[in-house]
């Protein structure tokens, strides 16, 4: 098998641009919300930041229980054992199922969210109508999970794109739909509310077409998922999927509620300063999306071939996607810096968001390259099931230096301080510095367990 660097470059794009695709479709969600709710009203706008930061810190960190689905199949598809990484997709069903019901809970009763950001009375309002949409939609996001880290683990990531540029389609005219609403039709505009009924609707139609996937496809039979029924819980299955998917719950928590956290505290700044804030986050997520993708497709080969016992392709495609993830992320990155007016005038047309707005951005090159560093050294470790460790790292940098940091330069007042750090930028700033020194102790991390594998 070729060793060259263009030819793991290959293996990995072949898995890589269907997940990219589809990841875009699901950030494209946000991204139409955002875009259309900045055109109705700027109270609704900061309502979307704060229900949207709830939700995200709700939903990824139940999500990334779900996928420890993903190595454990990878390895066992490596390695030729179908029907038993069929048995594991029950057991994670029922894992998406409970978290289902904890999830909706809190969203239902958001009041720990809406103290935090310290919202006014119009915008906590518009805040709990979003959030008990998106609590229905909440178990079918964590179904499909299922369903999509299953796919990847098989190399069928096709399968998954389709269907999320299928929910992409559905929840475009219905968010516009209620969002501004039609009189002539009796559908009163909706605002924010209109976000969240439209992501619930899109969400259950692309889980319903998943299941109709997996009954009609024949690939899917040899890992006999349909047919017999559920599988009852496994207590063996059920903590060995925990114990590695606790920690990368945990540890994406920490990586999203450090970002999400950062909008509940600017939102006490003001509606203007978090309606900037939600435009720069947005667009960092949207970057976000190709060096995610790259992690996924390489962890998904490094798991196969741990699987099948090839220990040195391994190793080398989990090096090559690292590089190659950075290298992109760094020119990615540049870009958006250098063309920043022009992308920030895409999002809004108020003065005062976009002035808000704009110095964030100057951050965004330096933050996308650490954060695609520690997310694709993240999941290579995750497909040699090492989780726990990176979540030590993820919540002493993100939380301590980023969490921690950037409320002592927003809030603190400190004299020292200069200006340019304070408010809204202060959080940036430290934000980036947290995910610099992950992106160097993963990395770190990678390069002692790739030794170690190598001398045993």
């Amino acid at each position: 098998m070729s060793s060259g660097w263009a030819h793991s470059a290959r293996r990995i794009a072949r898995l890589a641009w269907p997940v990219f695709v589809g990841q875009l479709s699901v950030l494209a969600f946000s991204t139409i919300d955002t875009v259309l709710v900045a055109r109705f009203a700027a109270a609704d706008l900061a309502a979307l930041a704060v229900g949207a930061a709830a939700y995200v810190t709700t939903f990824v960190g139940f999500m990334g229980v779900v996928l420890a689905l993903g190595p454990i199949v990878g390895q066992l598809f490596g390695a030729g054992k179908l029907h038993d990484a069929g048995r594991q997709v029950h057991q994670a069903v029922w894992i998406a199922l409970a978290l289902s019901l904890a999830g909706s809970t809190l969203l239902l009763f958001p009041a720990p969210f809406l103290a935090l950001s310290q919202a006014g009375p119009e915008v906590a309002d518009k805040v709990r109508g979003y959030l008990a949409a998106l609590a229905l939609s909440l178990p079918a996001s964590l179904l499909f999970t299922v369903y999509r880290g299953f796919n990847v683990a098989v190399s069928r990531p096709k399968a998954v794109m389709a269907l999320q540029i299928g929910g992409l389609a559905l929840k475009l005219p219905l968010s516009v739909l209620l969002i501004f609403g039609v009189p002539a039709l009796g559908i009163p505009p909706l605002g924010v509310l209109g976000c969240g009924i439209a992501t619930a609707i899109a969400m259950w139609a692309q889980l319903l077409g998943a299941v109709l996937v997996l009954r009609r496809d024949p690939f899917y039979g040899r890992f006999a998922l349909l047919g017999r029924g559920l599988d009852l819980p496994d207590r063996r299955a059920l903590l060995a999927q925990l114990r590695l998917g606790l920690p990368m719950g945990a540890t994406i928590l920490v990586e999203v509620s450090g970002f999400t956290f950062m909008a509940l505290f600017i939102a006490r700044l003001g509606t203007t300063p978090v309606a900037g804030h939600q435009i720069a986050a947005n667009l960092v997520s949207l970057l976000f999306m190709l060096p995610l993708a790259i992690a996924n497709g390489t962890s998904t080969l490094v798991a196969q071939r741990i699987g099948a016992l090839d220990l040195a392709d391994a190793r080398r495609l989990g090096w090559h996607g690292l590089a190659v993830g950075t290298a992109i992320a760094a020119v990615l990155g540049g870009a958006v810096f250098l063309g920043r007016e022009a992308v920030v005038a895409l999002y809004a047309r108020d003065a005062a968001v976009v002035a808000a707005a704009l110095p964030l951005l100057a951050y965004v090159a330096l933050f996308h390259v650490a954060d695609a560093a520690q997310t694709i050294a993240a999941f290579v470790l995750r497909a040699w099931r090492i989780a726990t460790i990176p979540l030590l790292v993820n919540a002493t940098a993100l939380w301590g230096v980023g969490l921690g940091g950037g409320f002592a330069l927003a809030f603190g007042g400190h004299a020292w301080v200069p200006l340019a750090w304070r408010g809204a930028a202060g959080f940036w700033t430290a934000a980036t510095a947290g995910l610099v020194l992950t992106a160097l102790a993963l990395t770190g991390l990678l390069a002692h367990v790739l030794r170690r594998q190598r001398a045993a």
